[in-house]
């Protein structure tokens, strides 16, 4: 077995079909096949049906995967890791953030680490962690940073705390509910997920129910910050959010906070890595960076409580 046997596999999966494979690979289509017929006469196993419209893979085709997958991406790491001990600042870092990160976080550390490793290939995605669970595992992705996912650190993985968050019920300007003072004025209001939990009423529960209030509608979930934004000032809709978005000059302009007067707890700010593969030296010198900004906004939180305190003292 050779690399160019994982891949094209590999990239036949991802891709949909042989020829589409061999176009992004820029090889010729007979190779792919061949490459492909060569794997399985090794692994004794079909690992793709072909079909009028592309190739699929059969269920040993899908356990070969995912573990061609993960070697894959190690073998991708360990490179990376040894020219970057050696001095090389060229390599890839794969990192998941969440709408929060890019908002709290991101700006401060991007810049500097751009410049620190300038060859480096980063690729950000916007995501919270039941979208990524897997990817992480796999390796495909290196690092997570986004709220806390919500049965905590599962075997395999490292989860670091870096600061607890409040939220805010955010909404457009000139919204019916502007004026509403507390959670049960907004209860019959449609809600927007921003899908930190993996079912998207828990996200509402824990806060209504809790306060013997009916879990609102939920009327839209939301992947992305582009689509929540799109649909705050579209829409009536509704949506919480940590507090650090009230400084954002994505939003400031044309979302208000509603001023209700229940504080609302947010989620941990947290960095999900797999505990039993150490990060490429520009991996961790990414996170490191996350987590200098991210000490700052600790600092900022624990003073704002000292004021609140003083206030009601």
């Amino acid at each position: 077995m050779k690399m160019h046997h994982l891949r094209d596999l590999l990239a036949v999966a991802e891709k949909g079909s042989i020829n589409a494979a061999a176009k992004y690979l820029g090889v010729s289509q007979p190779a792919l096949s061949r490459s492909v017929r060569e794997l399985e006469k090794e692994m004794g196993a079909p690992l793709l049906e072909r079909q009028a419209t592309g190739a699929a893979l059969t269920p040993m085709g899908d356990l070969f995967v995912m573990r061609a997958s993960s070697a894959m991406n190690e073998l991708r790491r360990a490179r990376d890791e040894i020219q970057q001990m050696q001095g090389s600042v060229h390599g890839t870092v794969v990192a998941c953030i969440s709408a929060m990160g890019h908002q709290a976080l991101l700006p401060e550390a991007l810049d500097v680490f751009t410049r620190r490793y300038p060859n480096v290939q980063l690729r950000i995605i916007e995501g919270v962690f039941p979208m990524i669970d897997a990817r992480i595992r796999s390796g495909v992705v290196d690092f997570y940073l986004g709220p806390a996912p919500e049965w905590g650190a599962a075997p395999g993985l490292q989860l670091e705390t870096l600061f607890k968050t409040r939220r805010v019920v955010l909404a457009r300007k000139g919204h019916p509910l502007a004026g509403a003072r507390s959670l049960e004025q907004l209860t019959e209001a449609r809600w927007i997920s921003t899908l930190i939990t993996a079912e998207a009423e828990k996200e509402f529960s824990g806060v209504f129910s809790g306060r013997g209030l009916p879990i609102p509608k939920v009327a839209l979930q939301a992947e992305t910050a582009l689509t929540w934004i799109t649909a705050l000032i579209s829409t009536d809709m509704l949506i919480m959010l940590p507090d650090q978005w009230l400084n954002s000059t994505l939003i400031r302009d044309i979302i208000v906070p509603i001023p209700i007067e229940e504080t609302l707890g947010g989620p941990f700010m947290t960095l999900v890595r797999r505990s039993s593969v150490p990060s490429t030296p520009a991996s961790e010198y990414f996170c490191d960076l996350l987590r200098r900004v991210a000490s700052r906004q600790n600092t900022a939180v624990r003073d704002i409580d000292k004021l609140q305190l003083i206030r009601h003292a």
